[in-house]
Formats: C-alpha cells, sequence, structure tokens
C-alpha cells in the first residue's frame, strides 16, 4: 500500500544518525511519526484504484492526480508550462504553505531579482524534476508519491519545509516518450512477472520511450532549446530561479544507484568551486538515506559536471546547485540483475529516498544555498549600458534568418544583447546593421554566455560523459569578434528594419541569395504552389537602383514570365511569408547580368520538386533519423516518408526522389534492398548516407571509395609500454566524445552552394572517415590541416585526419551517392552545415 510505503521511508528517518558536521542544523527538523492525514486528501492508490508501481503509469494519470491534489489541497498548485510536439500539457507541481501559496506573485516578483545579487530573504526555491528520458519511469511515479506526501502530511519537518521554500514537482519531462514507454511495457505484462532481461516487456520497439516525439534526447537540449518541452521547462527554470535541482534518472539494470559529486576532474572549469563544496554537503543526506535502506551506491565516478546542456548542469552555470540521480532500471515491473532481482517499486523506493534527502539537504542548508545564488550574481549589474562595453560582436554574413534563430535562443536564456544602427569594422571584419549582434560582457548571465561560446582545447582529463565542446559560434557558423569594445552610440535594442519586396508588373524575375537560411524554406513553398524555380550553377551579378549586387552560385531565380493567376500566387505567397521570415528578395527588370552569367543562361536549373524517404528502426540511430526528420518536417515543412528497414527492401524506390541513410548498423536490412538502391541511384536517384550508414554501404559495394574505420584509427595509438592500469586513459584517448573540427570545402561544387567560404566547422564524434578518393571531382570537402577547432581530439586522430577526405559525391548512373563521415545536423543546432543536406535534395539531382 501506498500509505504503508510511505509511512516506511518517512519512519526510516527516526534512526538515521546524521554527520556531525550537520547535527546541529537538522536537529530542527523532527521526524515523520505519522503521514496518515486527517485532510481526506486522495492518495495515488485511492485515485488509481491499484498500488502505485503495479503498472507503468500514463502521462494523463499523473496530470489528472496531480490536478485532484491541486482541488484538494490548499498546499498544491499547478504549474503549466507548455506542451510537447503530441499536445500533452507538462505540469508542475507547486507545494508550499497555505500561507505562501497566497503570496505566490509576491514569492515570483522576489525571483526576478534572484539574478541581481542582492541578499535574498524569500523562501528556499526546490526543483525535483523527474524522467526525462521517458522510459526511466521510476522518476514519475516517485513524484507522485512525494506530492502526495507533502501535501497529506502534518509531520513537523513538512511543515518546517513548505514554510520556508518552495518545492516544485515535475513528474514527467518527456510525455510523450514516457507514454511510448509506459504502453509498450504495458503490453508486454503477462499475469505472471518475468525478470528475464529478454523479455519483450524488458526490449522496447525503436525509437524508445528515451526520446521525444522527435526521437531527440531531451537531456542534450537544455542550452539547443530545438524542442517545445525544453523551451517550457528552461522558461519554468528562470521564472523560479531555484536555490537546488534534483535530476532524477535511471541507468544500466546492473547498477547500483548514483549520485553526484560526478567525477571531480571533470568538472567545468566555469562551475565554481562553491558548487561543488555544496554538492558534496548535500550528498551526505543521500548517504544517509541510502544507508539506512542498505541500498548500494556510488559517486565520483562515471558521471560528470562538464556539458551545460544537461538538466544536472544547466542549473550549475544559472547559480543553482544541479545534483544529478542515477537508480538502475527495471524497464519494467522485475528484472533480473548482476546484483539481485530489480522490481519496479525499488526503484521508485530509492528516488523517493533521494527526493526525500534533498528536501531535508536543502532545507538544513537553507542559508548557504541563498548565499551562494546572490554570490554567484555578484557583481554583475544590471543597470543600462554606459561608455564602452566589452563583449562579443557576432554576425552571419547578413543572414538575418541565422542570426535571428540566435537571438531567440539568447533571449530564453536571459542573456542580454544589442542590435548595431551602423556597420562596425573590428579586427578586419565588417559586421553589418542587418545581420549582427552585440552581446555584453558584464551582465548578469556572464557564465552562461561564456559557456556557451567556450572554444578551449586543453583539459585535464580527456573523457567526457557527452560532447567536449559545443561552441555556438562553430555551430551556427558564425563571424565572431572576441573581446571588442564598442561605444554605446552604436548600439540599440530595437531590431533592424527590412526591406520588403514590391511586385511590380514590368520585373522579368526575382532574385534570391541562397545564402539566407530562410531561402531553403521559401524555395520549398513555392515548389509546393508550382512556381518554377531556378538555381545558378555559377556567380553572377546585376545593377539594381545603380549598385552591384552579386549572386554567389546557388542563388535562386524565379521568372515571371507566367500567367497572371500565377503571377498573382506568387505574390501572395512573398508577401506573406515575409511577414514571418527574414529575407532579402530582389526584383529585376532585365534578364542582362553586370558579370557572370545572365539570367537566361543554360547554367540555370530547374528545381524538381523533392519526395524524402527516411530508413528508420532497428540497426538505426535514433538521434540522427530524427535529427533529419525534424529538419525536413519542421524547418523545411516537406512531406516525408519514415520506413522501418525490415519494410525497406519492399518499398517502390522510384516513388521517391531521394533516400536518407542515418547513422546506424543496418544489421537488419539485407542485400535485396542494397541491390534496389544501388538501381535506385542508377536511373537518378539521390542516396544520402551518413556516419555508420557508409559502412553497410562499403560491404554491400555500394561505394568507391575506402573507408578508414574504427579498427584503423585504433592501430594508431601505441600501447606497447602501458600497464593494465592505463587501460582507462588510453580508451579515454581513443574516444570521440564529441569535438568540433574544421572542413575545407570546394565551394565550387553545388553541394557547397551557400556557404559564406571554404571554412565549415562540424561535429565529430565517432571513429570515421575515407581513404583519399580516386573518383574524379568527387571530394566535396576535405579536413583542415590543423583540423582541431575546439574540444579534445587526440593528436593521433588530428594527424591521420588532417587533409583526409570528410563529404563525397558519388556519380551513379544518372543519380548519385552522398557520403558524409560526419553528422552535419547534430542535435539540430548545428545550423552551420545543415545547407548540406538542402543542397543534396534540390542541387544534386540537376548537377551530380
Amino acid at each position: 500500500m501506498l500509505r504503508a510505503l510511505l509511512y516506511f521511508f518517512a519512519a526510516s528517518y527516526l534512526f538515521v544518525t546524521l554527520p556531525s558536521a550537520f547535527a546541529a542544523t537538522t536537529q530542527n527538523l523532527s521526524s515523520v511519526s505519522n503521514l496518515t492525514s486527517s485532510s481526506g486528501l486522495t492518495s495515488p492508490e485511492a485515485f488509481l484504484g491499484y498500488p502505485l508501481g503495479k503498472w507503468h503509469l500514463r502521462h494523463d494519470q499523473i496530470n489528472y492526480y496531480l490536478k485532484q491534489l491541486a482541488n484538494e489541497s490548499e498546499r498544491l498548485s499547478i504549474e503549466h508550462s507548455g506542451e510537447s510536439f503530441e499536445q500533452r500539457q507538462q505540469l508542475t507541481a507547486v507545494i508550499t504553505s497555505k500561507s505562501n501559496q497566497a503570496h505566490l506573485d509576491e514569492i515570483l516578483t522576489q525571483r526576478k531579482e534572484a539574478k541581481s545579487s542582492k541578499k535574498q530573504n524569500g523562501p528556499l526555491i526546490i526543483w525535483l524534476a523527474y524522467s526525462i528520458h521517458g522510459d526511466e519511469a521510476s522518476g514519475a511515479h516517485t513524484a507522485l508519491a512525494l506530492s502526495y506526501l507533502l501535501a497529506s502530511s502534518n509531520d513537523s519537518w513538512v511543515k518546517q519545509l513548505l514554510d520556508e521554500a518552495v518545492v516544485l514537482i515535475t513528474p514527467t519531462q518527456n510525455p510523450d516518450g514516457f507514454d511510448r514507454f509506459s504502453n509498450w511495457t504495458n503490453n508486454y505484462r503477462g499475469q505472471v512477472d518475468v525478470s528475464d532481461p529478454r523479455h519483450k516487456e524488458h526490449k522496447q520497439n525503436w525509437p524508445t520511450g528515451r526520446t521525444n516525439h522527435y526521437f531527440a534526447d531531451l537531456n542534450r537540449d537544455w542550452l539547443f532549446l530545438r524542442h517545445p518541452e525544453s523551451r517550457g521547462r528552461v522558461a519554468l527554470f528562470h521564472k523560479w530561479q531555484p536555490h537546488y535541482v534534483g535530476d532524477f534518472h535511471e541507468m544500466n539494470s546492473d547498477s547500483s544507484y548514483f549520485f553526484q559529486p560526478g567525477v571531480p576532474e571533470r568538472t567545468h572549469p566555469l562551475t565554481p568551486e562553491k558548487n561543488q563544496q555544496l554538492t558534496e554537503k548535500l550528498a551526505q543526506f543521500h548517504r544517509q538515506a541510502l544507508d539506512n535502506e542498505a541500498q548500494e551506491y556510488f559517486s565520483r565516478q562515471v558521471f560528470d559536471d562538464y556539458f551545460y546542456g544537461k538538466g544536472s548542469t544547466y542549473p550549475d552555470i544559472n547559480g543553482s546547485i544541479g545534483v544529478l540521480f542515477e537508480q538502475s532500471s527495471p524497464k519494467g515491473q522485475v528484472q533480473a540483475t548482476d546484483n539481485s532481482e530489480l522490481t519496479l517499486n525499488d526503484a521508485i523506493n530509492n528516488h523517493l529516498a533521494t527526493s526525500i534527502s534533498s528536501l531535508k539537504g536543502a532545507l538544513a542548508l537553507k542559508e548557504p544555498l541563498l548565499d551562494y545564488q546572490s554570490q554567484f550574481y555578484q557583481g554583475r549589474d544590471k543597470a543600462k549600458l554606459k561608455g564602452r562595453q566589452a563583449g562579443y560582436l557576432i554576425g552571419a554574413n547578413k543572414n538575418r534568418a541565422r542570426v535571428k534563430d540566435l537571438e531567440d535562443l539568447l533571449k530564453q536564456h536571459q542573456i542580454t544583447f544589442y542590435y548595431l544602427t551602423k556597420p562596425v569594422t573590428q579586427k578586419n571584419r565588417e559586421f553589418a546593421v542587418n545581420g549582427s549582434l552585440f552581446i555584453p560582457l558584464h551582465q548578469a548571465q556572464k557564465s552562461l554566455l561564456l559557456a556557451m561560446f567556450d572554444n578551449r582545447k586543453e583539459f585535464n582529463d580527456p573523457t567526457f560523459y557527452d560532447v567536449s565542446s559545443w561552441n555556438l559560434e562553430d555551430a551556427y557558423d558564425l563571424d565572431m569578434a572576441r573581446g571588442v569594445k564598442l561605444d554605446i552610440d552604436v548600439l540599440s535594442t530595437e531590431p533592424p528594419v527590412l526591406d520588403k519586396l514590391t511586385l511590380k508588373p514590368e520585373a522579368v524575375a526575382l532574385l534570391i541569395n541562397w545564402q539566407q537560411d530562410s531561402a531553403v524554406l521559401l524555395l520549398e513553398q513555392l515548389l509546393e504552389k508550382n512556381i518554377h524555380v531556378k538555381f545558378a550553377a555559377k556567380p553572377f551579378s546585376v545593377r539594381v537602383n545603380g549598385k552591384e549586387q552579386h549572386y554567389p552560385a546557388g542563388s535562386l531565380q524565379v521568372p515571371l514570365k507566367q500567367s497572371k493567376s500565377s503571377f498573382e500566387k506568387l505574390k501572395s505567397i512573398i508577401t506573406q511569408f515575409q511577414q514571418n521570415h527574414p529575407i532579402n528578395i530582389t526584383s529585376v527588370n532585365t534578364s542582362a547580368s553586370s558579370s557572370g552569367i545572365d539570367l537566361g543562361s543554360p547554367d540555370f536549373h530547374s528545381i524538381k520538386p523533392v519526395k524524402p524517404l527516411i530508413i528508420t528502426g532497428y540497426g538505426v540511430d535514433e538521434s540522427e533519423a530524427g535529427e533529419l526528420w525534424y529538419y525536413l518536417d519542421t524547418k523545411l515543412g516537406i512531406p516525408t516518408t519514415l520506413v522501418d528497414a525490415t519494410r525497406v527492401s519492399q518499398i517502390p524506390l522510384s516513388e521517391y526522389t531521394h533516400v536518407l541513410l542515418p547513422g546506424g548498423h543496418y544489421s537488419s536490412v539485407n542485400e535485396v534492398f542494397a541491390r534496389k538502391l544501388g538501381q535506385f541511384a542508377s536511373k537518378g536517384g539521390v542516396v544520402i548516407a551518413q556516419k555508420g550508414a557508409l559502412s553497410w554501404l562499403n560491404k554491400n559495394h555500394l561505394l568507391k571509395a575506402d573507408l578508414k574505420e574504427s579498427r584503423f584509427f585504433k592501430l594508431l595509438f601505441d600501447s606497447s609500454d602501458l600497464s593494465f592500469g592505463d587501460k582507462d586513459t588510453l580508451s579515454a584517448r581513443q574516444s570521440i566524445g564529441g569535438a568540433i573540427l574544421e572542413l575545407k570545402l570546394d565551394t565550387s561544387h553545388p553541394l557547397s552552394f551557400g556557404m559564406p567560404d571554404s571554412k565549415l566547422p562540424i561535429l565529430k564524434n565517432k571513429a570515421l572517415g575515407f581513404e583519399d578518393s580516386s573518383t574524379p571531382f568527387s571530394q566535396v570537402a576535405k579536413y583542415a590541416q590543423r583540423p582541431l577547432l575546439s574540444g579534445y581530439l587526440a593528436k593521433e586522430y588530428q594527424r591521420s585526419l588532417s587533409e583526409s577526405p570528410a563529404i563525397l559525391v558519388e556519380p551513379r548512373g544518372k543519380g548519385a551517392v552522398v557520403l558524409l563521415a560526419d553528422n552535419l545536423m547534430f542535435r539540430n543546432i548545428w545550423l552551420g552545415s545543415e545547407k548540406i543536406y538542402a543542397n543534396a535534395l534540390y542541387f544534386i539531382p540537376a548537377l551530380n
């Protein structure tokens, strides 16, 4: 019974002997003597009709229960932080005393001053967030038990907690993945529980519940905010500016229980030492709680505090203390593990113990937590800028759409920025008014700003749980000047006004520079409306109103010799598009160019509509498939077909223009499909393949180039004089967690059209490359001579990759195969290189 379960955990604290350093501080927290409540609140068991943990819950059940408690309890209200892609509400329980509930508006007004470094006198804000990975379900169940405990208990420690703190509880941070998992595991549960880890209850289908609707790992999206769940979550964070954040997960079933601190040497240098000291003090409460339950645990191993795009680290760079909790996962009701049989109730119990220890520990450390947040923002005056300011000057070659994306990201992270009122030249680079930003360093969010543009290459420990670099300068492929000082009189809070096209009847054509990110979306909308569009295979210039305008290869031409109805349709599309997207469109009255090709040149090629197919399913990397789908679906608006790898050999490929193969091992795809894929390309189709998919293509003789794979690279590392104790160090050097490398582009190749120059930063996280290609004109990009821009990459990799091919296009009959050694769409934040995919979609069929 839930009541018995909660009583067991609460009563256990009667016998906890606190560490001597904290005994005095916590003696005022009297233990729970009775969890029964005379308030008549509905328990989870009463609401569900069965004990919590008997079945895996659905997201709607969780939401309805929170609403039920909110209706019954004066301590609990509901915070709505948006919806998932599939329109599931994201709810957070706000639990505090009746008096605090009546003054939440005043408390939130106080929280707006949290970044001002003023001394804080309001309540402690504690945020416990669960199940951001949908198949790590014990956390969400724990959240219901904890919500009921706090809403119903009359114990003195609960009353003191709610008098002095506001507790935020978010049960599910990934509603779509959570439901995907719960439906799966419940569907394969029988009357008799099966602990065999091979049972389908424990082995999910593809995609797993870990990811969201677009197969994205939301616990890697705190910095990038590509997904609505993340945007709502970060907005909630900054609204409340919590002092402590508990981030609850599950890990490998054969593990025990982990809580931070993580590996000390792998903490990001921008995280204050005081943060880790407080984390360690909080850890003593977790140790006591788990020791009391005879539950094994570990700290200071495996997990780190480095990448700020996760739920336990984003708080660390925003003035809070974030703590990661990892419980071994039953992935169902009960699973046999190396330790013993692990049940869902075991997992719930452990997370409940550390949830309570989080509350008790945070309350015992209330004053240090309040002081820490004030000190974190000390000296970061948010007053209006005066005089000269130091900061980052950022531009994107007049690509207003890319800068607009960055603006939106900075706003969500509450980072202050300004627009230019006149062009500025810095370090021999010109930053135009349209498409440039200035970000001052002297602001409350300085630490986060430094983290987002961090480009370090030196590390104490080369081991990373996730990527070693995420520098947005490279991800967005920005033109950036650091350490710039500008006078306030050249800065404005108002964006520049963009010119809007006035389409006149005498115009013969519209011209659109392909370097603009918005051009791809406009092109797709025009094609959907059957508007004829061409692209330039060579650069040209035209004179407009007495001024020379240069158009690089790839630029679009919309001929206007069309029927009156088509002209009016085009006018409507352009007008509506410019209301929502920043883009420059030029109207010309002649087909004559001032230099380069004329508009009627045979080097202008008609663009055909595209109909892409993405291979998905077992053997395909979930995140890479999701990134491609997200790009085609949400950014370009292209109807995209997803086909499972086990069914793809039955699909008539002739009905599609492109087949996209994300990374993966493709072990479920047979040679029948390989033959069909070769025939598809020979007849004019385009295959776009990346990373692991290249190995499958190579095994099935669909590549002409030779690959350099992990076995090749491992031979580069000398292990002859290493001891057994050096094994982990060698493994860390051989791993590519995620580093930023520079490519050198052949800018004359159609796959490079629209790139501002020959340098392209990309994220590399797999040991894979090409031998020098013998196919003429197939090389689109190679790694730079000194490829490492940011992050960690062993010298052996750097030497081997130097000036070797990275992107190839191999002609095959009337079609082509586009080969990418890396994922150029990484987490949908790599805006600088996603144009490569657009070029493969629209240009390669014409120029292969």
